[in-house]
């Protein structure tokens, strides 16, 4: 299966990215990728320029199957490329226990 994902360039404490179409069984470090989709720069001075995605080259390898990450998904309807709505990439926290809880289990 095609993702699009990103893929980290740049050196220590200075990243950038690409993004990049590969197989999913590929893993993010392995350099390898059948096209470059564009640019992602979060170190940027100028918010308009951090993003530089190719969208026609994204809708195209969308309509041919490829699956987006979800962090390119969010990406990408934030810049109104796709639509939908945004999906939580955080892990999702353990709901939280109070003390009189843990008092009355112990």
């Amino acid at each position: 299966m095609l993702k699009i994902r990103l893929q980290r360039i740049g050196r220590k404490n200075d990243p950038s990215f690409r993004v990049v179409l590969t197989d999913s069984k590929n893993s993010t470090k392995s350099g390898r990728f059948l096209e470059i989709l564009g640019i992602y720069n979060p170190k940027a001075e100028d918010k308009v320029s951090n993003k530089n995605f190719q969208a026609d080259r994204i809708k195209y390898w969308i309509s041919k199957g490829a699956k987006l990450s979800d962090t390119m998904h969010n990406f990408l309807v934030h810049d109104k490329i796709i639509e939908g709505k945004k999906v939580n990439v955080l892990s999702k926290k353990k709901p939280t226990v109070k003390r009189k809880e843990l008092k009355a289990k112990k």
